[in-house]
């Protein structure tokens, strides 16, 4: 009797359901504000935006096709060289003030988070994990927009 006492109790332990905290219904929105921090940053020429939404340790990579070059070539940035752009890449005001900032934000964690980004350079793909309860993006893989595909029918 004690056997089956313990078997019960064993298996009522296993069927209580484990309690995780609720994410909170604003995360998804605090990941999109630091993705479009990111974006208006190199936009409006703020690299205080940049600063508040990438983490210092940031990795970002990429591919884009040189002037005259039909293949991509590789690229990467640090957090430093990314506010260093941000501080030029629209000071001549040559980004249309209706250029892409379009973001999904894929998944939200409690710690981490994954978005994309289409802006007038091409598709960003993040990761952004929360410090100091701040959303930051960490990891940047980017490219240009895609080239266009031929229509290759298939040998038989």
């Amino acid at each position: 009797m004690k056997i089956l006492s313990l078997l019960f109790l064993i298996f009522m332990t296993m069927a209580v359901p484990v309690v995780v905290p609720a994410q909170s219904s604003d995360e998804p929105q605090s990941v999109k504000e630091a993705v479009l921090d990111y974006v208006e940053g190199v936009y409006e020429v703020s690299p205080a935006r940049i600063e508040r939404s990438i983490h210092p340790d940031l990795a970002k990579r990429g591919f884009f096709i040189k002037k005259g070059e039909k293949a991509y070539s590789p690229h990467t940035m640090t957090f430093a060289q990314l506010v260093e752009l941000s501080k030029n890449y629209n000071k001549d005001g040559h980004v249309p003030k209706d250029a892409p900032k379009d973001v999904v934000v894929y998944d939200v964690s409690d710690q981490t988070a994954s978005a994309k980004l289409t802006a007038m350079w091409g598709i960003d793909y993040m990761h952004l994990a929360k410090y100091e309860g701040k959303w930051k993006i960490i990891n940047v893989l980017w490219q240009t927009p895609a080239k266009l595909a031929k229509a290759v029918e298939p040998s038989n």
